[in-house]
């Protein structure tokens, strides 16, 4: 349909098998992506990408253990193994991706300071990507979504845009989770009650 568009997050090297923040089960769900990929005619990719001792890296802080939560003057912040530094392999999208048919690549978590699970506004929920404007200004009113990882990039993204007012699915195939203390079943029940369609198909 002329109005949709496939916005795959986060497929990168580092959320894959062998990546400093791996997500288990990431390589089985590049060929579902793939296919999805050559179905939808609108192409969004977005990447993760961090400055060099980015906030959230664990490493940034003096006694900092990876998985832990300290508080950030927006709020919680999760503290990750560094991932998806600007410029490195392991930032790069997976080799198997298909991008040559992406028409936009939103970058997120550029700002030292503030980490980004969404596509549409960073973790601050006040630091916007720009993302919701360039897809209303093309006329794509429905959205689905796919990649990694399902419970922070995907679904803190796809809650975003049914708040934009976009019409959302989610094709659960498609993903992998980190499903860190029960985050998989929490945000699969924030994403139906947000209205967002989690029934698609690869």
């Amino acid at each position: 349909m002329p109005n949709e568009a496939l916005i795959v997050v986060d497929m990168q090297n580092d959320f894959c098998e062998g990546g400093a923040l791996a997500v288990p089960g990431a390589g089985a769900v590049v060929p579902m992506v793939n296919r999805l990929i050559t179905r939808y005619d609108n192409i969004v990719l977005t990447q993760d990408w961090h400055p060099a001792g980015h906030a959230s890296f664990a490493s940034s802080w003096a006694d900092g253990q990876p998985f832990s939560a300290v508080k950030f003057p927006y709020g919680p912040q999760i503290l990750w193994p560094d991932h998806c530094v600007q410029g490195t392999p392991g930032a790069a999208f997976h080799p198997e991706l298909i991008v040559t048919k992406a028409q936009v690549i939103v970058r997120k978590g550029h700002h030292k300071g503030i980490d980004s699970y969404s596509a549409f506004r960073e973790n601050d929920k006040m630091t916007r990507t720009g993302l919701a404007g360039y897809l209303k200004a093309r006329g794509l009113s429905r959205l689905i979504f796919c990649g990694l990882a399902l419970d922070y990039c995907v679904a803190w993204s796809a809650i975003d845009a049914r708040q934009a007012g976009f019409d959302v699915g989610v094709v659960l195939e498609a993903t992998a989770a980190i499903d860190l203390e029960g985050s998989r079943k929490r945000m699969l029940t924030e994403m139906r009650q947000a209205g967002i369609n989690l029934n698609l198909t690869a």
